[in-house]
């Protein structure tokens, strides 16, 4: 297997880690079924994807690293972290010169897709032309809006387009062929998960790691008024 696209897969019969065994805060605990990746597993395997990342990326071209916000936000700090220590610590002929930005990509209400794919913010997409981008997503479920994304971007001309992504979800609703980023932490069952910035409704973004949302905490936490809407993202 090429090692950019090589994961830890958690397999559909994984039942977890039971919650009384991990930290998990007092006012989540009735709304979780289980602990599915724990935090430290998470940085571990961050912080391997930063070194196979440095290793492949050309240095003699600028990097912009494109943050998708908002469950992305915690993988993207963690991964420039381990980058930006790795970068220190490079001969300066090898030394990766890096800007990052900013986007937004909103399709979800409760579980659910909307079906629509919205793009905001990002600084004057132009200054992707001749460089380097690394685009760090939390989660890719369907990979419709990825594919959407990368569209966009690739219409700057920058010269290589790369995707590293927490999450990939086997999802049968994915597009057809399957769309697989190019840097991968963990291949995921169809289930909806929270913590560590990916959120339901907003909540559960402060949770250190990622778990099951139970059927009681989508109740609890549901946008009232919102219908169940067909398709993934």
């Amino acid at each position: 297997m090429d090692s950019s696209r090589s994961c830890i897969r958690i397999s559909d019969e994984c039942e977890g880690y039971p919650l009384d065994l991990l930290c998990i805060p007092t006012y989540y605990r009735d709304y979780l079924q289980t602990v599915l990746v724990p935090h430290g597993l998470i940085l571990d395997r961050t912080e391997r994807i930063a070194k196979d990342f440095v290793d492949a990326v050309d240095s003699t071209k600028p990097l912009v690293v494109i943050c998708v916000l908002k469950g992305g936000y915690q993988f993207f700090t963690d991964l420039l972290h381990s980058i930006n220590s790795l970068n220190r610590n490079r001969d300066k002929e090898f030394v990766v010169s890096m800007t990052v930005d900013f986007i937004r990509v909103k399709s979800y209400v409760n579980d659910c897709s909307t079906g629509k794919v919205q793009v905001v913010g990002g600084d004057n997409m132009r200054n992707l032309t001749g460089r380097n981008v690394l685009i760090v997503e939390d989660i890719i479920d369907t990979g419709r809006t990825m594919a959407s994304l990368l569209e966009i971007v690739s219409g700057y001309n920058p010269a290589s387009v790369k995707v590293a992504c927490l999450l990939v979800k086997r999802n049968p609703k994915s597009v057809n062929p399957v769309y697989r980023p190019d840097y991968i932490g963990f291949d995921v069952p169809n289930a909806f998960l929270v913590g560590y910035a990916l959120d339901y409704n907003e909540h559960f973004r402060d949770l250190n790691h990622l778990c099951i949302i139970n059927e009681k905490g989508k109740e609890k936490f549901s946008v009232k008024g919102i219908g169940l809407v067909n398709g993934a993202m």
